[in-house]
């Protein structure tokens, strides 16, 4: 696999505006007990990159992490993440529309509960709910959520979860993730930008 890039000054010249950036954690969390990427990777995060004001402008994600949707500097997310996986869409999508779509999610708070339907956004939401095509169409349906490991049984940790909120495992209700994501066949992973070079 290419490295994303040999350096984070090169960044700017890898990177498209619109690009998918797949972070696999280094360790076993519950997300990735129940869900998998591209490849079987552990992938629990994704972003969209955003180049800020004119082609020479500082290169950004847009990301739903807790507390909310926000913007955060590309070289700080990839020292804050031990691997990255560069995807591409690459199906015909209009690029400018799909992250202004993004922005206007920026301060909305992040989706905890997973729900369809709500006001607030995580992070593979995000990237269903904004990417359309140049007549409106979504880019990426949702699909069944999974709460559940290989046995087909939902873990211990998303019963304790929702049990503690009061609410049932929202098992099978429309959604997205990812890992699930980062398997599309309108993505292609292009590159990896280890922490460590």
């Amino acid at each position: 696999m290419l490295s994303l890039c040999a350096c984070l000054p090169l960044a700017s010249q890898v990177l498209h505006e619109g690009d998918l950036l797949f972070c696999c954690s280094d360790t076993a969390n519950a997300i990735t007990a129940v869900t998998s990427g591209v490849q079987g990777l552990p992938i629990d995060h994704v972003a969209v990159v955003h180049l800020m004001g004119s082609d020479d402008g500082s290169l950004y994600v847009i990301e739903a992490v807790k507390p909310a949707v926000c913007l955060t500097p590309l070289d700080s997310f990839l020292t804050d993440n031990p691997c990255v996986l560069l995807g591409r869409v690459n199906v015909d999508f209009d690029v400018e529309a799909s992250v202004s779509r993004c922005l206007s999610m920026v301060g909305k708070p992040y989706d905890d509960l997973f729900l369809p339907g709500d006001s607030a956004v995580y992070c593979s939401e995000l990237v269903q709910m904004c990417y359309v095509t140049h007549e409106g169409v979504l880019v990426f349906e949702t699909v069944p959520m999974s709460f559940h490991d290989e046995t087909g049984e939902v873990t211990d940790y998303w019963k304790d979860f929702y049990s503690s909120r009061g609410m049932a495992v929202p098992e099978g209700l429309p959604g997205t993730n990812p890992g699930e994501l980062s398997r599309r066949p309108q993505i292609t992973i292009i590159g990896k930008y280890p922490r460590h070079l």
